[in-house]
Formats: structure tokens, sequence, C-alpha cells
């Protein structure tokens, strides 16, 4: 957890404080509601503390717009601030309150036009728990420094959406990808600098643990620009908000879009692509782009659109040495997707693919792996292919989701980044294969990581092979005649009261 959190496992108590105000409204309904008021909360945090510091240098420039927007901080109107809007707490115009103050911030910021939830005045959301809301985020306790603010709140942002993945299942978790899935992905491709895109954006994770990324390894967070692109209006807004409130300028298109129909950055080549896209979307509408300049490797399937996926995502890599990190579901093998998966191994784009545990996904129990490809390989991945097997690694953390530790992302970003670099890479029997592109065509170009990797070595407890069998033989017999005692013993009891068997 970062620094600045005010008590170990804050972001979960003010969840479940959360959730108790939701009663039977919609998870998918309420998400909204909630997330627009911890933005709400923030921008009125961030414009409050430069108030106060203008204030204390006595110039009168404390209302001057130009003061915030210099800082790359929201105006927010008097009517807008937090300190205003608690005052209507209690209020059965707490909802009117809300919608005008998202109003008329949307009026004085012109990247949040059309981004803010406002409908908080409909009639079907219960006021008083609204505004028993408003006093639940009144009350967070945040640090005494704006760093400090972005990072609770952004955290709790988080949290929150990884919260309401959970509890809407699938709708949740087409939005948003675990945690854990991200941070494997950018430890494995390291996007310290240049243009970063995903072109199935969702609420924005990939940039998030990005940019967090740079900044644990002391980067500069103004060396990447950040690309991104959205189908669903609602989320595409969800991510503006997840990114203003890590202060991250980026480019999410004019409008939310679909990437295959309507590609935002056509121009682009990116130098680090990170994304989740949808699995398995039979509608994408390949009937209408059989002849698409993206299909370099080959025409995917009209009904399944993953292999378009990857090929819209090579077709804006930099050809410099670009490098993709996506995640794709397993068991892609119809004619068509073959024919392009043995292209795109010839054409040596294809750099590791690392077979995932199972139960990662809120929303699904599909296995998937991870691709990673790149335009331009370097000396010691060119003709080859790394596989890992990491299907053994993580930890259940619930009766239905597995998480991978810190120690298990960094057992394969390691791997990888060594094979990658040339630095004391082996491999390593049931976990990682290096493979040259001969010994992928002897399997059919299949890439599935258990093919190559083989299964994990036992360890040779030094006992000969029929001392052991006797041994295991006379415990067996010992069980076995264990077993016909207490037999009989059930029988004596159960005829003592009357039940013969």
């Amino acid at each position: 957890m970062a620094a600045g959190t005010t008590n170990i496992g804050f972001e979960e108590k003010l969840w479940q404080a959360a959730d108790k105000l939701r009663s039977n409204m919609d998870a998918a309904e309420y998400k909204h509601v909630v997330l627009g008021l911890i933005f709400l909360k923030y921008v009125s945090d961030s414009f409050e503390e430069k108030h106060q510091q203008l204030l204390a240098e006595g110039y009168g420039d404390e209302e001057d717009r130009d003061e915030y927007i210099a800082e790359n901080i929201f105006y927010v109107p008097i009517d807008a601030r937090w300190s205003e809007i608690k005052k209507y707490a209690t209020s059965t115009d707490i909802g009117k309150v809300i919608d005008h103050a998202m109003d008329a911030i949307e009026k004085e910021n012109d990247s949040l036009k059309g981004v803010l939830t406002k409908n908080y005045s409909r009639q079907e959301l219960d006021k008083t728990r609204l505004g028993e809301l408003v006093t639940l985020f009144t009350n967070i306790e945040v640090g005494s420094t704006a760093a400090q603010e972005r990072d609770v709140l952004g955290r709790v942002y988080e949290y929150f959406l990884s919260k309401f993945a959970s509890a809407e299942g699938k709708l949740g978790g087409e939005f948003y990808t675990p945690s854990c899935i991200v941070r494997t992905l950018v430890s494995m491709i390291e996007p310290f600098e240049g243009q970063i895109f995903d072109p199935a954006c969702g609420s924005g994770g990939m940039f998030c643990q990005s940019a967090r990324f740079v900044k644990e390894h002391q980067g500069n967070v103004r060396d990447i620009s950040i690309f991104g692109q959205e189908s669903n209006p609602t989320t595409w807004k969800l991510a503006k908000m997840n990114l203003a409130i890590r202060q991250l300028e980026a480019n999410l298109g004019k409008h939310n879009a679909d990437s295959f129909h309507d590609d935002q950055h056509k121009m682009l080549k990116a130098n680090y692509i990170l994304a989740n896209p949808p699995f398995n979307i039979s509608d994408w509408g390949g009937e209408r782009l059989q002849e698409d300049i993206r299909w370099k490797y080959g025409i995917p399937p009209v009904g399944n659109a993953n292999f378009a996926w990857l090929q819209h995502m090579l077709h804006h890599l930099n050809p410099a040495g670009g490098v993709c990190g996506t995640v794709l579901a397993n068991g892609s093998n119809t004619s068509n997707e073959g024919n392009i998966r043995t292209n795109m191994v010839k054409g040596d784009v294809v750099e590791c693919i690392v077979a995932m545990p199972s139960q990662l996904f809120y929303s699904t129990g599909i296995p998937v792996s991870l691709w990673i490809m790149r335009k331009g390989k370097g000396v010691y991945s060119k003709g080859k292919v790394l596989f890992i097997d990491a299907r053994k690694l993580g930890h259940m953390v619930d009766r239905k989701v597995r998480e991978l530790s810190e120690e298990d992302i960094q057992k394969i970003a390691v791997t990888y980044r060594n094979w990658w670099k040339g630095t004391g890479y082996e491999d390593v029997q049931g976990f990682c294969k290096e493979a040259t592109i001969e010994e992928i065509e002897a399997q059919d170009f299949i890439l599935t990581p258990g093919r190559y990797v083989g299964i994990e070595e036992q360890e040779d407890d030094g006992e000969p092979f029929e001392e052991k069998m006797q041994r295991l033989t006379s415990e067996l017999s010992g069980l076995f005649a264990e077993s016909i005692e207490l037999q009989n013993e059930i029988r004596e009891k159960l005829g003592a009261i009357g039940y013969e068997l």
C-alpha cells in the first residue's frame, strides 16, 4: 500500500460503508452514483488546497481561474465546492445541488465536458442515502498535501472499480482488468517513455499502472504520452475521470468509438501497447472489413475478433522496436486463426506467451494467456519465442477469485526480461522454455506453453524404487486392515441398536 494512507484497510472500510448505503440499488447503477461523488470530492479537495494557498499569499487572485488551470487543477465555482454541497446533505434537494455542481464544473473545464454524471436528482435515487454518502465522503481522512490526497482518492477510486466489477460479475469485468494482470504486463514491457496505447481501454487501469510503474522507477510521467479508445460511452467517461484523478493527460479520442470501425488514432505508431480486449466477440462486424489494411497476417474470422484485435495492435506498433502486451483467451484454434497465428510466428512478431492461472477475472472463468508481441525484435529474441507456464502461481483471495502476489509477478517478469536482454536466462522444466520457429512449426504453430515447457521435475528422494514400492504396499496393507476393523466396529454398533448390515 502506498505511503500517505490513513490506515491499513482504508479503502475496504470505505467500501463497506458506501455499500451499506446501496440498499436495493443495482450495482451497475450505484457505481456511477458513488464514483461520480468520489470524483467531485477529489476535484473540490484539489481546488480547495490551492485556494487556501492563494488566500494566504494575499494577492487577491484566489478566484482567478487561470491560477488553477496553470497548475493542472480544475477550477471549481463557489456553489460547486464540497464545502457548499455538504450543507445540503440532509436536504431533499441534495440531488439537484450535486447535478448543478457537476454542470458548473463542466462549464468551467473544457476537458470535462460531457464526462461527469448528472442524474443525481432523479426520483428513484433515495435522497436520504445520497446525503449519507455525501457525509461519508466529507469525512474521508486524506493527507495534508495535495499529492497525498490524490494518492488516497485515486486508490479509493481504483478499489471501488474492482469491487463493482466483482458485484456486477460479467458486466463489471468488461471494463475492469484485475490489477495483478495489469502489473504483470507493465512489469514485463516496462513502459518508461514514449507513446502508450490501449485500443480497448475500459476504465483506464492500464494507463494508471503504467504511470505508477514510471514513478516507482524514478522516471518522469511527462515522458509518456497516453492514447486510448473505448466503445462504451459510460466506460469512456469513467476512464476520463480515472485519469483526471491522477492528473494524467490522455487522448482518448474525440468520443467513445469502436476501434475496428472508427479508429480514433489512425496514424498512431505507439512505442507500447497494453490491452485487455473483450474475449471471443462474435458480432464485431468483421464481414464489413474483409479488405482492411490491418489484416497483414490474414483475414480474421467473422465469428471471433481475437485475432482482429492482435492485428489491430500490430498495425499500431512502432516498427522500430514497438512492443505490445495483451491478454487473450486460450483456445483460438479455428482454421482462419491457425493460418494467422502461423503467419505471425513466421513473421517473427510473437515474442512471449504466458499461460496464466484460472479464476483471475471477476467476469469469466475462461483461461487466458498474456501475449508479448514486438516489431523489430532484439538480438536475443530474434527467431525465437519464450513460453512461460504460470498456471500454478497465485493464491485464492475468496472462493471465486485468484490473485498473483508481487513475488509471482516478478517471477514472470524477471524471467521474460532476463531472456529478452540475454542476462542469465535458463530454461526451467515445467515453467519456461525458449523455442525456435522450427520447434514451433513442429508443433503445428500451436502456442500453448504446456507443449514446450514440459512437466516440472520431481525431486529425487534417494529411495530405491523397489524399497519404495515395498514400503508403500506395506502401508497400504495396514490401511486396508484398519478399514476392515472400522467396518466391523460400525456393524457391531448398528447391530446393538437394532440395525443389521
